[in-house]
This record gives structure tokens, C-alpha cells and sequence, in this order.
């Protein structure tokens, strides 16, 4: 009302206009904000994937693997709004952070390290690609490479997925030549496939604390997927191990490279090649959704401390790693660094590898070993006991 009972200069009146336009949006910009709009409520969905289970509504679960990248592209609109001095940036940074417990699991900061005592716990999982039996990195060294590795990193627990030996005298007997490596003669392997007798294929613990139990939790499926439990005997405690391999996605030749040529940019049958990723994602999430409950309902029923290990196929942002972690502690999120991406694919930034335990441990130093010749990382932390008060 003040602006009506006195005069105005008419260079008072220009700012005022100026200052109107500027808090308009321009048209360009106006079609960013509904790009914003959409980003957003993507991000959303993506939070809501973990809470719904891919058999009642599988949509979702593509917006729960697809977290990371819908993370950056909210940043950028942070960024692109925050440039022009814009109160828009707001928007999508306060939805970012109404899921900072989906943000610290895809990425976290931690300083510093400590140094262990011999009564701690190194814990290692990894998927280990039947320890390039067919050569797929076009090495021939891969084998000795892997070896080399796990011989350097010396875990008292190490927990195997796409674990292959063989009985024939050879280079493939990988059994004898891990309880070389790791000095220890204490290890729980189960098989999903034998051939001829003498060839393996399966899931492998091996460890160097007494074994005092084993079991595994069948799948029921083709595929080398099971999770197997091991009990051992440390300082006196029995610890339950689990180590698990959830469904794969399976893609074929042709879909690996549908998703090569989609990343270079050649329209190459997009349509079917689309369809058939969709597909086989789907199965995937469902399955896993699945497996995951088997396993939950099998750990509710130990009476004893666990550590879980094991590659899920699936991201923190999804059903399958809520329903196994239940309320365990993820050790990532308890002393990892940066994003903590475990896959070594054409898919950037997926943490598919997990070591989880519950609240008898504390973890630190956990890291993803940065080099590999499979398409997983290996990863590892310490585990320490924790004193009761």
C-alpha cells in the first residue's frame, strides 16, 4: 500500500519492473523446472523401492538402481538454479537430503584408519568370477593375479561368490591352492553345478577359526546362486558366517552389447534390445525379493553373533539389501570412503557387495580393494568385539 500513497520516480518504477522480470523465469527456464519437477520425483520413487517388494510392484525397483544417477542429476539441478541465484535450488537439495539415509549409504566420509590387534577380525568378500576359468579378461595371469591379491590381503574370514575348483591335477584345483595361501585348513564349501564328477561351481568360506557347524539355505534355482552359513569358534564366542550370492541378472552376449552400444550411442535394434533388458531386470528383482526373504527368515532364527557377507546384485536404495540387513550395521557406512562402488561392469557406481554385522561388532577400515580383473571388487574391513558395559 505504500507504493500508492506517495509519488514514485519513473527511474524508481524501471527497477521495479527490472526487478519483476528478473524473478520471472524465462521460458528455457521454465522447461528446466519441470525437468527439475520430474527429477525429483524420481528421486522420491527411488527412496520408496526399499520398502516395496518387486513381486507387489517391480516398477520401483528400477528407480532404486537407478538412485545413483538420479542423485547426480538433482545435483545438477542444485548447481544449474544455485549459478543464476535462483531459491529453486532449495527444492532439490532439501529432497536430497530427506533421504540422506539412502545418500550415506551410496557414499560416505570418513578420516583416518586404525591399526589392528590380533584379537580383531579381518573380514573379506568376494566375487571372484570363477576365478577367470574362461578367460574373460584375456590375461593369463588373471589366476595368479587373484591369488597374489588374497594372499597380500590375509583375511582371517574370506567369503567367496562364483567360487569354481576342480579335482583334477592342474592349475584348477583353486580349493588346495587357497588353504596354501591362507594357511588355514578350516572351509565350508557347498556346490550348485558339478561336471563330470570333478568340477565345481558354488559358494566357498574359508576361514582360520574352527568350524564347529555348517548349513546352506537352497535357492532352488540353476543358477550358481545359494547362501551357505558357517559357524565358527572365535575367542570362545560361536559366530554365524553368512555368505550368499543372490540372482544374477543374466544377461546374454546380445545384451551386454545392447548396453555397449547404448553407452557409445548406436541405434541398434533399441526397441527389442530395450524390451529384453526390462526383462530380465524384472526377473531379476523378483527373485531376488524372493531369496532375500529366505534368508532374513533363516537369520531371525539365530541365537548366535553374526557377520553377513556376499554379492546381492542389488543397491542399498533396493528391497532385496533392506530385507537382509534388517538391523544389522553396514560396514561401509560405518568406515568406508567415497561412493564405495563394488561392480566393475558398464553400469557406473553400483555397490552390489556388502559385509554386514550386527551390534556385538564394530567395524573399521573397510575398503574396496581398487583393482581387479573380474567385475567385482573385493572388498574388506576389521571387526572388533564390542565390551559389554
Amino acid at each position: 500500500m505504500q507504493l500508492f500513497n506517495r509519488n514514485i520516480s519513473f527511474a524508481e518504477l524501471r527497477e521495479l519492473v527490472i526487478y519483476r522480470k528478473r524473478k520471472e523465469l524465462s521460458r528455457f527456464n521454465k522447461f528446466m523446472l519441470w525437468l527439475n519437477y520430474l527429477a525429483m520425483l524420481c528421486i522420491i520413487l527411488s527412496y520408496c523401492a526399499r520398502f516395496i517388494n518387486p513381486q507387489t510392484f517391480w516398477l520401483l525397483a528400477f528407480f532404486g538402481i537407478g538412485y545413483p544417477i538420479i542423485l547426480l542429476l538433482n545435483l545438477f539441478f542444485v548447481l544449474y538454479w544455485i549459478i543464476q541465484w535462483k531459491p529453486i535450488a532449495l527444492w532439490s537439495l532439501v529432497v536430497i537430503l530427506f533421504g540422506w539415509n539412502t545418500l550415506s549409504s551410496f557414499a560416505q566420509i570418513h578420516f583416518g584408519s586404525e591399526l589392528p590387534n590380533n584379537k580383531d577380525i579381518k573380514v573379506m568378500s568376494y566375487n571372484s568370477m570363477l576365478f577367470d576359468l574362461y578367460n574373460w579378461s584375456k590375461n593369463s595371469e588373471s589366476r595368479k593375479t587373484i591369488f597374489t591379491m588374497l594372499s597380500e590381503e590375509n583375511p582371517d574370514i574370506l567369503c567367496i561368490q562364483e567360487y569354481y575348483t576342480s579335482e583334477q591335477k592342474g592349475d584348477f584345483n583353486n580349493t588346495d591352492t587357497l588353504t596354501r595361501f591362507l594357511k588355514t585348513n578350516y572351509s565350508h564349501i557347498e556346490y550348485t553345478m558339478t561336471l563330470r564328477d570333478v568340477d565345481h561351481w558354488g559358494v566357498a568360506t574359508f576361514t582360520k577359526y574352527p568350524i564347529v557347524r555348517k548349513g546352506k539355505i537352497d535357492f532352488n534355482t540353476r543358477w550358481n546362486n545359494m547362501c551357505i552359513y558357517t559357524d565358527v569358534l572365535i575367542n570362545k564366542d560361536t559366530v554365524r558366517i553368512y555368505n550368499m550370492h543372490l540372482a544374477s541378472i543374466h544377461f546374454g552376449k546380445k545384451d551386454h552389447q545392447f548396453i555397449e552400444d547404448v553407452i557409445e550411442k548406436n541405434d541398434t535394434e533399441e526397441l527389442e534390445g530395450s524390451k529384453n533388458i526390462l526383462r530380465l531386470l524384472k526377473r531379476a528383482f523378483v527373485t531376488r525379493s524372493r531369496q532375500a526373504a529366505m534368508v532374513a527368515e533363516h537369520m531371525r532364527s539365530c541365537r548366535y553373533k553374526m557377520i553377513v557377507c556376499g554379492d546381492f546384485n542389488d543397491t542399498p536404495s533396493s528391497y532385496a539389501y533392506r530385507t537382509v540387513r534388517g538391523d544389522l550395521k553396514d560396514a561401509f557406512m560405518e568406515s568406508g570412503r567415497g561412493i564405495g562402488t563394488t561392480y566393475a561392469g558398464k553400469i557406473p557406481f553400483q555397490r552390489i557387495d556388502y559385509i554386514l554385522h550386527d551390534e556385538s561388532f564394530s567395524s573399521y577400515n573397510y575398503k574396496v580393494i581398487g583393482e581387479t580383473i573380474t567385475d567385482h571388487y573385493p572388498i574388506s574391513c576389521y571387526l572388533r568385539t564390542q565390551t559389554k558395559q
